[in-house]
């Protein structure tokens, strides 16, 4: 039986979760530079939209020359799981250091 009960979710307004995940990212004390946002002058994530997708890339470990982990957001809940991955590796990073 599905759970729906008639009702559609609203459709994904890209540009509208950009704004609100560029903001939870300031939030996290991230500098905004360009496309991306950094820490201690290290480029840690990458933001990109088009009509329907954020395309998100966040660093496996800040360095110079980091590897990147390309990741598409195509709804709230993919939004928010972004969201919640960049607090645990921000918190990784910080008790390596």
């Amino acid at each position: 039986m599905p759970d729906d009960f008639g009702f559609a979710q609203p459709p994904f307004d890209a540009a509208q979760a950009l704004l609100g995940l560029k903001r939870q990212l300031r939030d996290l004390k991230l500098s905004e530079r360009g496309n991306g946002y950094e820490q201690a002058g290290k480029r840690l994530i990458e933001l990109s939209v088009d009509n329907t997708t954020i395309m998100a890339r966040i660093v496996k470990r800040p360095a110079l020359a980091p590897e990147w982990i390309t990741t598409s957001l195509r709804s709230a809940a993919d939004v928010r799981k972004f969201n919640d991955t960049v607090k645990q590796q921000l918190s990784r990073w910080s008790d390596a250091d």
